[in-house]
């Protein structure tokens, strides 16, 4: 019966600290959400045209 008191009381304990946590708004989370999708297109474009560049460059150096 130990154990079911102890898991009693850290379902308790979670609950407590769930209700300290400082939840975002729904509309800071749009933002938030915007910002990591265009961080990630750009983060995209950029690999993608330094990949480009360095086969180009690569196949060059090969072909000599």
């Amino acid at each position: 019966m130990k154990i079911f008191k102890k898991i009693a009381k850290f379902f308790s304990e979670v609950k407590s600290e769930l209700e300290k946590v400082a939840w975002s708004t729904p509309q800071e989370v749009k933002g938030a959400t915007v910002v990591v999708i265009a961080m990630t297109a750009l983060l995209a474009l950029y690999i993608g045209i330094v990949d480009l560049a360095l086969s180009r460059f690569l196949s060059w150096v090969l072909s000599q």
